[in-house]
């Protein structure tokens, strides 16, 4: 009876969590037309970037293209279900876009079911790392999933990069184009 009321309480407690962490609206404040004006360097990834196999990756595979910071974790449902599109536009754009993940999972090995998981075939920080702690500030993330855009000389184009994604797909990159070169 102990362990069955243990299951309960681990899942009503990890239900209550997902519900008050997740952003689960599609609409933001923040589109891509309203971004503040922030800047971001690959630099602050901190050398810690590791790819989906968890071998280190140098930042330069990053040149030249859009960067999506992606905060997401395996227990959050809103996140599972955005995952699968983002693996879809970024596998059709890999020549011009990257995702770096920041995973809010309870440990690295977490993170890295979740990769194997849902195929997300890109690049990640690791676990709890200072360098995505960081970032999140930086960008005010309140809620996940969470998408920011990057352009390749490092101005933020969209901190809605989840909306436009999702209603969007076929002409958001595009679109981060048009906005990187106002």
């Amino acid at each position: 009876m102990t362990t069955t009321l243990n299951h309960y309480f681990r899942y009503f407690t990890s239900s209550i969590l997902a519900l008050i962490v997740c952003n689960c609206s599609l609409e933001s404040k923040d589109s891509g037309q309203e971004t503040e004006k922030i800047s971001f360097s690959v630099s602050e990834f901190e050398d810690q970037l590791l790819s989906y196999e968890a071998k280190k990756v140098k930042t330069s595979t990053l040149k030249d293209k859009f960067v999506g910071i992606y905060f997401s974790a395996s227990w959050c449902p809103p996140c599972r279900t955005f995952s699968p599109k983002l693996v879809d536009f970024r596998d059709k754009n890999k020549d011009q876009f990257e995702v770096v993940f920041v995973s809010s999972d309870g440990s690295q090995e977490d993170q890295f079911k979740y990769i194997k998981k849902a195929n997300m075939k890109w690049l990640t920080l690791p676990n709890g790392s200072e360098a995505g702690s960081a970032i999140a500030k930086k960008f005010g993330i309140r809620g996940i999933p969470s998408l920011v855009i990057v352009s390749p000389d490092g101005q933020v184009v969209s901190k809605n990069g989840r909306g436009d994604v999702t209603k969007s797909p076929s002409t958001a990159l595009k679109s981060w184009k048009q906005l990187a070169a106002k």
